[in-house]
């Protein structure tokens, strides 16, 4: 199967509203968000970023909370 067909049935790659349909990794929210990864933290630290969750050792992000909180931003700006 060819990489463009894979990446077609993958469940990871179907956006929904903008978002992928999976949790988000740091990374994947730093390249969203155009901020660095470790802004990222400060901002958990601070609790004043979109709210994430710990599996395991790993920080993740559900991207329904990602784009309320970016909807929350938007209004109070």
């Amino acid at each position: 199967m060819s990489r463009t067909r894979s990446a077609q049935t993958d469940p990871r790659a179907i956006l929904r509203d903008g978002l992928p349909d999976r949790y988000l990794t740091p990374d994947d929210l730093s390249a969203l968000l155009s901020v660095p990864v470790e802004t990222l933290y400060q901002w958990r630290k601070k609790r004043t970023g979109p709210p994430g969750f710990r599996v395991g050792k790993h920080i993740r992000y559900d991207p329904r909370a990602v784009h309320a909180w970016i909807s929350e931003q938007s209004a109070a700006a």
